[in-house]
């Protein structure tokens, strides 16, 4: 089994907060949109491919993962609840887990996940070091990339090799 490669990518800029009657419904704004798709194509052209765009339930979230997969950055897209602001960690490594004895492949997989901050930049903290202490901040479409461990446990087993905000991909 070849090592697996993990993108996590927060969500575009979006609305307001507050000015929504629910967080849920906050989209991505007309400048959120244009820099997302800035980004995803300097994605497609630096050569990346995703085997999944795995996305928050969150409006701002899955129109972020559409641009991904419109510019031709993954065949496939899924939402899921564990990438919401209230996911927690544990039940996305069961996931993976799954997801990796399902689809075993020579090559390295590639998985995006995007949702939201602080979630990601303290699961990427967990699976680097086995803890979070606040360090990583992933700005609003910037990209934190981990490769991750052939087989056994995630936390504390991967590396990261990328951590990327939005300016320096426009």
């Amino acid at each position: 089994m070849a090592t697996s490669e993990l993108y996590l990518i927060r969500h575009g800029l979006a609305g307001t907060w507050g000015t929504y009657s629910r967080d849920e419904e906050r989209p991505l704004t007309g400048e959120g949109q244009h820099k997302t798709r800035l980004v995803a194509q300097r994605l497609k052209d630096l050569g990346l491919q995703f085997d999944l765009i795995l996305t928050s339930p969150l409006i701002r979230a899955q129109q972020t993962a559409t641009i991904l997969k419109a510019v031709g950055l993954s065949p496939q897209m899924e939402t899921t609840p564990l990438l919401a602001p209230e996911g927690a960690i544990a039940p996305w490594l069961d996931w993976f887990e799954q997801w990796r004895e399902g689809n075993p492949s020579p090559n390295p997989r590639k998985l995006a996940l995007v949702g939201h901050q602080p979630n990601l930049s303290h699961w990427a903290e967990m699976l680097v070091w086995g803890t979070s202490s606040g360090s990583i901040l992933l700005k609003k479409a910037g990209v934190i990339g981990l490769f991750l461990p052939e087989a056994g446990n995630l936390l504390s087993n991967c590396q990261i090799f990328w951590l990327t905000p939005p300016k320096l991909l426009l």
